[in-house]
């Protein structure tokens, strides 16, 4: 009784003090998160350790949950090797990292010109997503569920003003997954680089431009002391999801309320990081304006049709892996369209109308 009081107590304290060490919970099924987040960060992380106390308390002790951030375990980009081996149990990531692995893991993060969170998701939970997501993931021993998402992310950070494609030609910018493709196509020299990563390169010049997120997490990450143009909503992550990915046969011994235990802290979480993001990134665009001078721009239509024309080439190179990326990307986007021209009649006209009228545009 007592440790399903300290269980409950220290899920609920706050991340920080929550998961102030590895072990969350004594006894019960092993369950080791690897993340490709560090530590305490601000958005991501906090995210990721939410998630794996809340697991850890839906659970009441049926886990010994451990949670590791990027590099106390194994480097961030090797948290999906350490689970498909067993060593660890599941990782929280974004499997647009695995792209490498088979490029259709891009579908179940965000890809160029893609879907929104809130189509993401229908796709996913509603529209056979979730079924080709357990097809990719089960070929690689592993099993996921969607855990997070951020919304449409800012177009990034540089330290230029982007006024037509031939500005991408050269430029070094930190930015993975398809997305990062694309500006390949347009002369980018680009690069994947772990979060913890990012503003040393930046600062150091490695790279003259880089994407993370969105106001609320980017603040934290202090891009504005080296890069002063800030770009919003970009056309590589327009939405999508993070990965709570798990080890397939550890999963498949699992019961079914130690399994819907887990798919219920991912849906809560996934839902909860996207309200937190939407909440959020007005008050800390705010602070990045007002209290560190970054100018907010939009790129102009010459440079999203350049990227429409670089992403047509991007997903051909995606179709020709295999026919199992094929068949992602076909329904994928079938479910895009159907999806976006509902969105666009509803949604979209009223959030515009709304907008004009109210003055917000």
């Amino acid at each position: 009784m007592e440790r399903r009081k300290f269980l409950k107590g220290a899920a609920l304290a706050g991340v920080g003090s929550a998961l102030a060490t590895p072990a969350l919970a004594q006894g019960g099924k092993q369950l080791t998160i690897v993340s490709t987040w560090p530590r305490d960060f601000p958005g991501l992380g906090i995210s990721a350790q939410r998630l794996a106390a809340r697991i850890a308390q839906l659970s009441d002790g049926a886990f010994n949950v451990e949670y590791f951030a990027a590099g106390e375990r194994v480097g961030a980009f090797d948290s999906f090797d350490e689970v498909a081996s067993g060593n660890s149990q599941a990782y929280i990531a974004a499997d647009y990292y695995w792209g490498g692995k088979h490029p259709a893991f891009n579908y179940f993060t965000s890809v160029p010109f893609g879907m929104s969170t809130p189509e993401w998701n229908a796709w996913i939970k509603f529209g056979g997503g979730q079924a080709l997501w357990d097809e990719l993931s089960g070929s690689f021993g592993l099993k996921a569920y969607a855990c997070g998402s951020t919304g449409t992310q800012a177009g990034g950070w540089f330290n230029k003003e982007i006024n037509s494609p031939d500005d991408f030609k050269g430029l070094k910018m930190r930015i993975p997954g398809l997305g990062g493709q694309v500006l390949s196509k347009l002369g980018a020299s680009t690069v994947s680089l772990p979060g913890g990563q990012i503003y040393e390169n930046l600062v150091s010049g490695a790279i003259e431009a880089t994407e993370w997120v969105g106001p609320y997490n980017d603040y934290f990450m202090k891009f504005y002391e080296a890069a002063k143009y800030y770009y919003t909503g970009g056309v590589h992550e327009p939405g999508g999801g993070l990965a709570f990915g798990m080890n397939k046969s550890w999963f498949e011994g699992l019961t079914d309320w130690e399994k819907a235990v887990i798919e219920a802290a991912c849906m809560e979480e996934h839902a909860a990081s996207h309200e937190e993001n939407i909440a959020k990134n007005g008050e800390y665009l705010g602070k990045l304006v007002n209290d560190h001078g970054v100018l907010v721009r939009a790129f102009n239509d010459d440079v999203w049709d350049a990227f429409g024309t670089a992403a047509v080439e991007v997903f051909a190179d995606v179709r020709a892996h295999s026919d199992l990326a094929t068949r992602i990307d076909d329904h994928f986007q079938a479910a895009l369209r159907q999806e976006g021209r509902m969105m666009a009649a509803f949604e979209g006209t009223f959030i515009n109308q709304r907008n004009r009228v109210l003055g917000l545009i």
